[in-house]
């Protein structure tokens, strides 16, 4: 489990309320990073997230579990607070869909209006619950 409450753990739980994406990197099947930016909620000490049932990053998570997720830095050269989590991914059949997720939908339901869609097709759309529980923090403020 992740101590949240470090001087550090402070820093990134700051980002997990404010920021809108999260940077995802799984390996495809030659070990390769891919690094995808994607929505999410942080709940339960894990992060959740929907993805489309075909994407890539799915099949990345079958093949090996061990996934990194990291933000943007908030300065021009990257220097101040990098946060960095790692940890194992898994998909979560028990989620609500994301048009039932209270939480999800109040963060981007705005998002998902800018798609030209209802909370309704994007849950049809983004329909594979992915459940990441980190292990480790690092980075630093």
């Amino acid at each position: 489990m992740i101590n949240l409450n470090t001087k550090f753990g402070r820093v990134a739980r700051k980002f997990l309320k404010s920021e809108y994406f999260i940077w995802l990197t799984t390996t495809d099947s030659s070990g390769a990073p891919q690094p995808k930016p994607v929505w999410f909620i942080w709940e339960k000490d894990s992060f959740l997230l929907y993805s489309q049932p075909q994407a890539y990053k799915l099949r990345h998570i079958r093949r090996n579990p061990q996934v990194s997720l990291h933000f943007n830095t908030t300065d021009k050269k990257g220097e101040k607070r990098m946060v960095v989590f790692t940890g194992k991914a898994n998909l979560d059949k028990k989620a609500p869909s994301a048009h039932k997720h209270r939480a999800y939908i109040k963060k981007y339901k705005s998002g998902i209006a800018r798609l030209g869609a209802t909370p309704e097709q994007f849950s049809g759309d983004y329909s594979v619950a992915v459940r990441i529980t980190p292990a480790r923090l690092r980075g630093w403020e």
